[in-house]
């Protein structure tokens, strides 16, 4: 029995000594990107080698999803990509922030959002600014934030997926 253990011990040492001796699968850079995968990414060809692994990952899983995705939801994407490359590292951090948080929120407070907002536009814009903050000038101060425009600080902002 001791034997037994002692045998199971040094094979699982000598299997994580190997594994961790094994370098990480590197995610590729741009040129070794497929052609379609390069069209579909397109937008984040400038930031892509400086990318992480874990965020190339994520869109190369996106990049072939793609193809089969309806053609409003492949608009979608690349609407979203493009958006995504303008934002500055900061304002990145923050919808990544808010994507978290409102991953938190309870199941009932989730299917309640889609509905806020919706009532939320149709408020005059009166009414949106002094909930966003008092901004003379929602568009403009809201041009580049991860907030939709003149949407309460407290609120996260819708995000990517």
């Amino acid at each position: 029995m001791v034997k037994a253990l002692l045998g199971l011990a040094f094979w699982l040492l000598l299997a994580f000594s190997v594994s961790a001796a094994a370098p990480a699968k590197k995610q590729p850079v741009w040129q070794e990107l497929t052609v379609e995968q390069q069209e579909v990414l397109a937008p984040l060809a400038s930031g892509w080698n400086g990318f992480s692994s874990r965020r190339k990952k994520m869109w190369i899983d996106i990049a072939t999803r793609y193809p089969g995705m309806a053609e409003e939801d492949q608009a979608k994407v690349q609407r979203r990509m493009q958006r995504w490359v303008k934002l500055s590292q900061e304002e990145r951090t923050t919808v990544r922030e808010n994507f978290k948080k409102l991953k938190q929120l309870p199941p009932e407070k989730k299917q309640s959002l889609p509905q806020e907002w919706d009532e939320y536009r149709k408020l005059p814009e009166e009414q949106r600014q002094k909930l966003g903050g008092g901004n003379k000038n929602s568009k403009d101060s809201a041009k580049g934030s991860s907030r939709r425009p003149g949407a309460p600080s407290n609120v996260p902002a819708p995000t990517a997926k």
